[in-house]
């Protein structure tokens, strides 16, 4: 099979049936897959491929996945980063997207989850290679891109009606954890309003939507 047009794709995990598996489900993607079991072997991947998206699994030797998130982002400032982690607490996707990544994946996932959650990660990846080409501004605050903060304004500014960030990352394919911090940055500026949803029973929600102003 000729891969040269095919998106690449790097996959850093030390479990070998893990790196198995996503090496599949991404052939069977149709992309380009390459594999390493550990941070460093990665980011030596990446300087020799420079993939597009790299998928890193969080609890690794060495090297975990927040460090080796880091260099791979010192080495390029516009591919994606996908994490796949069982961690599902918002403090520990802060720490990788000020690290540099792009999103998440909580572990076990689906195939066609995966398969929609890559497509998503390559689109963002190939809106900021634009951006970096055209000279713009590559990453907003503490790792966030303007890509993704794009997308996700751009799926909001029609909605009169408010979204919650479960609605927002199931329509965008984006995890939680990712739309939340893209979320505290727009109320942090300003730019979104939040709108209680009341009458709830259990853990109170909100939806959001951008500011009119």
């Amino acid at each position: 099979m000729n891969t040269g047009n095919l998106k690449k794709i790097v996959i850093i995990d030390d479990e070998p049936d893990i790196l198995y598996t996503v090496k599949e489900i991404c052939l069977h993607g149709g992309w380009d897959a390459h594999v390493a079991s550990n941070g460093m072997q990665g980011l030596e991947l990446c300087r020799l491929q420079n993939p597009q998206l790299v998928i890193v699994d969080y609890h690794m030797p060495e090297w975990d996945g927040i460090k080796t998130v880091k260099k791979i982002r010192q080495l390029d400032g516009s591919v994606s980063i996908l994490v796949l982690t069982v961690d599902e607490r918002q403090e520990t996707a802060e720490k990788f997207i000020e690290a540099g990544a792009t999103d998440f994946a909580n572990k076990p996932i689906k195939s066609a989850d995966l398969i929609s959650r890559i497509k998503m990660n390559l689109r963002i990846n190939e809106m900021q290679q634009a951006y970096k080409e055209e000279k713009h501004q590559v990453l907003i605050d503490k790792g966030m891109s303007p890509a993704t903060l794009n997308i996700i304004c751009d799926f909001m500014k029609d909605n009169k009606e408010g979204l919650t960030i479960e609605e927002i990352s199931k329509e965008l394919n984006l995890a939680y954890q990712t739309i939340h911090r893209y979320i505290q940055y727009l109320i942090e500026n300003k730019k979104i309003e939040t709108l209680p949803i009341y009458g709830q029973i259990g853990r109170p929600k909100n939806k959001y939507k951008l500011s009119s102003i």
